[in-house]
């Protein structure tokens, strides 16, 4: 499974974004799990690649640690599973719906084995705040990676 694609769709008053059908033939099933990603964004992932992702963090984190505490509570804590329905969409909860600031047009980007969701507006601001230091990290891959 490659998940790979930009693509823009709006979200309804209901919540709701439909996932490209190119992308829910990769996920294989009818199943998906939502959570808050890193930046401004939400993360979706297939539910048996959420379990490994969950499982290497948890692994890797301890209740102990103030700042592994706040990975969990950031990325594990608001994660739910969600139904695609027939109509291939998805209902985000009001409190992620929130956190990523949609207001109607989305872009769905498909990144190798999850899916990101980012507000439009919220998208282009951080091209525009980040692509300096996009141009860097490309100078630096370009050292170790042959394209």
């Amino acid at each position: 499974m490659v998940l790979s694609g930009e693509f823009v769709n709006n979200i309804d008053e209901k919540g709701r974004i439909m996932i490209p059908v190119k992308l829910r033939a990769a996920i294989g099933g009818d199943t998906i799990v939502l959570t808050r990603g890193v930046d401004k964004c939400l993360w979706l992932f297939p539910v048996e690649e959420w379990k490994r992702v969950s499982q290497q963090i948890m692994s890797a984190t301890s209740i102990l640690q103030s700042k592994a505490r706040m990975i969990q509570r950031r990325i594990i804590a608001p994660a739910h599973e969600t139904e695609i329905d027939k109509a291939g969409r998805i209902i985000i909860a009001p409190a992620l719906r929130a956190f990523a600031e949609f207001k109607k047009e989305c872009v769905i980007l498909g990144i190798n084995n999850h899916i990101e969701v980012w507000d439009q507006e919220v998208y282009q601001k951080y091209w525009e705040e980040n692509e300096a230091d996009f141009q860097n990290a490309a100078e630096e891959l370009g050292k170790i990676v042959s394209v």
